[in-house]
């Protein structure tokens, strides 16, 4: 059992899986998040409003969005070398037709529900013309922004997230520890019939005398509660209580976004490769890649940050650790994106939003009873 406080709560206090006693491999870093790659900061604005029926335009409101910054506020418009996977089309990361062409991409990332993925992409370029002006004088700019479906808690057709909260996220974004659970682009989503939402974990890997950091940060909201699995175990069919109750009826439409950041050089056909392993992660807990989802991910190194710009009539230069020794940074995502499932489960309560539909957090006395619940969190 990890002492380390960060690994075992959120700065609120919510607690994270570690705290009920369940082991993983692999070394977590500092905080067990994606902000334990240097330079990466996170940011969320939430919204929460109003109960009862829903009425489009006014609420009930359960949704917000995430912002990670992949480089430091003053370096956003440097490329970072990056690649996609898409194990289920079914749903949108704006961005990716260039990553796919180049390689990389620059600008912050944010995360939101289906229908605020445009208003979070061109807040995105708004704040950006705001905090660094020099980087659009004389060019374009195509962000990241990803999205998954919060329409059964939310009022998702009456557009409440506005350019001010993207642009509120943004500015809130910071190393050290996060949040997790019903915050940001998390706040209206339910994986395996449990509320989820955003969740983090990282891990320390040694290469030839030097130190990196793989970090992994997920919008879970997705699976089927039969197949839910912690650590090996199939618990689905043991927990068909406490259930969703629907006041209206709920489709599938569930997906899964994940962000992998690490600090070890890696070519863009390397970075891809990190993102096909997220779907690992994903299977871990027993995610399927269902019709209905989008699971989509990315995955960016912070270094070589002068090769990634590429200057004009200069021949470029790039570190990158060999394809024979990528094998302990797939274990690495694998884990942490797990991990960082669980996160999102872990650190939720129950939550009711728009016609009284109902969607029950993972039961922390059935934790207590199957891997011991520190007590500070009965």
């Amino acid at each position: 059992m990890t002492d380390n406080p960060h690994h075992l709560a959120t700065p609120s206090g919510k607690p994270r899986v570690r705290s009920f006693g369940i082991g993983f491999d692999g070394t977590p870093g500092p905080f067990n998040a994606i902000t334990d790659v240097p330079g990466v900061a996170v940011g969320y604005a939430t919204l929460i409003s109003g109960d009862g029926p829903l009425v489009v335009g006014k609420g009930p409101v359960r949704t917000g969005v995430t912002a990670i910054l992949p480089r430091p506020r003053a370096d956003l418009a440097t490329p970072v070398f990056a690649g996609i996977f898409s194990q289920n089309g079914n749903g949108e990361l704006t961005g990716s037709h260039i990553i796919e062409e180049t390689g990389a991409f620059n600008f912050p990332i944010t995360i939101t529900n289906t229908h605020s993925c445009g208003v979070s992409r061109d807040g995105t370029l708004r704040w950006m013309q705001r905090v660094l002006p020099t980087a659009l004088d004389s060019a374009w700019g195509l962000p990241v922004a990803a999205e998954t479906y919060d329409g059964f808690l939310n009022d998702i057709n009456g557009h409440h997230l506005t350019s001010e909260h993207v642009a509120q996220a943004l500015d809130d974004a910071n190393g050290g520890p996060i949040e997790e659970g019903s915050v940001g682009g998390g706040t209206g989503m339910i994986t395996f019939g449990f509320k989820a939402g955003s969740g983090t974990a990282s891990r320390i890997i040694g290469w030839q005398g030097n130190s990196y950091t793989v970090g992994a940060f997920v919008q879970s909201n997705f699976g089927k509660r039969r197949n839910f699995t912690l650590r090996g175990l199939r618990a689905g069919s043991e927990l068909a209580e406490p259930a969703i109750r629907e006041g209206t009826p709920r489709a599938e439409k569930g997906s899964i976004i994940a962000v992998v950041a690490t600090d070890a050089p890696f070519l863009p056909h390397q970075m891809k490769r990190l993102a096909r392993r997220v779907p690992l992660g994903v299977a871990m807990t027993g995610g399927f890649g269902y019709h209905s989802s989008g699971d989509i991910f990315l995955a960016f190194s912070t270094a070589n940050p002068a090769a990634a710009l590429a200057p004009s009539g200069r021949i470029a230069t790039a570190d990158f650790i060999p394809d024979t020794d990528i094998d302990p940074f797939f274990d690495a995502v694998i884990q942490t994106v797990e991990e960082s499932i669980l996160n999102a489960l872990a650190a939720n309560d129950d939550m009711t939003g728009r016609d009284g539909n109902f969607v029950p957090a993972l039961p922390k006395a059935w934790l207590k009873e199957e891997f011991g619940l520190i007590e500070k969190f009965d």
